[in-house]
């Protein structure tokens, strides 16, 4: 990573912090879902969303195969569990999309349930936005080539071979499927106040730096309101608390 490109991360991570300080202030509540195939970056992006964060005012929700007793509900309750409260911000590593994702492709979930679920998500996302959440949709995207690569260096990497599942390597022969699967969601469920921001991830860096710039613009205005409201000391007043100090 050049030293320009550590610059320019640097000072967008600064943005997201106003933002979540503006968030707390505020008492708004941000969902950050993130979508993409296997090694297309989610880790190292939900990492460079909140390296510079206070850790008190978001959460990150690593998002795997139900519990049975989850399976058990409606699969969108463990999501409605872990909505966050006023003045947090919660990151899904994968969300509610499983269910028109691998769900649908590798065939948990029968075809009228998923086919269904497009309209319960836009739904739920409406309920959300009405009762003014603000829910930013991005998806990593990676060519199969770059994947292959990535997969390459897991196992030959012994620190990192535990990223990586025979199930991982497995869905590589269901791509077009997956990628079909894709297709449909974009169609289906980008919306004017849930639009699905999509962000080529085969160049690390540059994504990585895409995806804080759209955290910044679609949190431009809490970031306006926190830097109208913040209190600035006169320099009477400052030497004055100072001086209390002592």
């Amino acid at each position: 990573m050049s030293n320009e490109t550590k610059e320019i991360i640097k000072k967008l991570q600064l943005e997201i912090l106003r933002i979540q300080q503006g968030v707390y202030h505020k008492g708004e509540r941000i969902i950050i879902a993130i979508e993409g195939v296997d090694a297309s970056g989610k880790g190292g992006v939900i990492r460079k969303i909140t390296e510079n964060l206070d850790p008190r005012g978001f959460q990150v929700h690593p998002i795997g195969a139900p519990s049975s007793i989850d399976q058990g509900k409606h699969y969108l309750y463990r999501f409605w569990k872990n909505l966050p409260a006023k003045g947090m911000i919660a990151l899904f590593d994968r969300s509610w999309y499983g269910r028109v994702l691998v769900e649908r492709i590798e065939k948990l979930t029968p075809k009228p349930s998923w086919e269904r679920a497009y309209t319960e998500i836009n739904q739920f996302e409406k309920l959300l936005t009405d009762d003014g959440v603000k829910v930013i949709k991005i998806c990593l995207k990676i060519s199969k080539k770059e994947q292959l690569k990535r997969f390459e260096e897991r196992l030959r990497d012994p620190y990192k071979q535990w990223k990586i599942t025979d199930e991982d390597i497995r869905n590589r022969s269901k791509w077009i499927q997956y990628m079909n699967a894709y297709g449909d969601v974009f169609k289906k469920t980008s919306t004017k106040t849930c639009p699905w921001h999509v962000v080529d991830t085969d160049d690390k860096d540059e994504a990585r730096i895409q995806v804080l710039k759209i955290i910044t613009e679609e949190g431009k205005d809490i970031k306006r309101w926190i830097e109208k409201n913040t209190k600035k000391m006169s320099l009477q007043e400052l030497e004055k608390s100072i001086s209390n100090l002592h």
